[in-house]
């Protein structure tokens, strides 16, 4: 068995903080090579209303995996790191992430079942700010390759 099915509905502890810089944005936009200035500027953001520079939308990734990487160290999961597979990665933003942030994540095991002698694994992490306000929720499938 490559998952523990029984972890379908399990709503993990939220993460700890995570705190958004100015230079994280930075970093994590150079490396997806944006060189849009809303990410690096903030009077460029100010200058379209946003109180900082933003992040690029899959920036939310980054919070959100903080969240998922406890479904793989649970021990109950069943599930074994070296045999996941990325299958697929969503995201639905309520708001732009603005540097000086403070988010939390939820991870919410929304399916795990088994497929042709795979781990299936659909996760959900709701994002939110220190207000409990959402930000963005990110849904992802990952396989978990079955055999020896």
């Amino acid at each position: 068995m490559a998952i523990n099915t029984a972890i379908a509905g399990r709503v993990y502890p939220p993460s700890p903080v995570y705190e958004v810089g100015r230079e994280k944005i930075a970093e994590f936009a150079l490396a997806i090579g944006s060189d849009d200035p809303v990410h690096r500027d903030p009077e460029a953001a100010r200058a379209l209303g946003y109180p900082d520079v933003i992040a690029p939308p899959t920036f939310a990734v980054i919070v959100a995996q903080r969240a998922e990487i406890q479904v793989v160290a649970d021990a109950g999961s069943g599930i074994d790191y070296a045999r996941l597979v990325h299958g697929d990665e969503r995201f639905t933003h309520h708001r732009p992430i603005v540097a000086g942030d403070r988010l939390t994540a939820t991870l919410h095991v929304d399916a795990a079942r088994e497929a042709g002698g795979h781990g299936m694994l659909t996760t959900r992490v709701e994002i939110v700010d220190a207000d409990g306000a959402p930000v963005s929720t990110v849904r992802s499938t990952a396989v978990i390759r079955g055999g020896e």
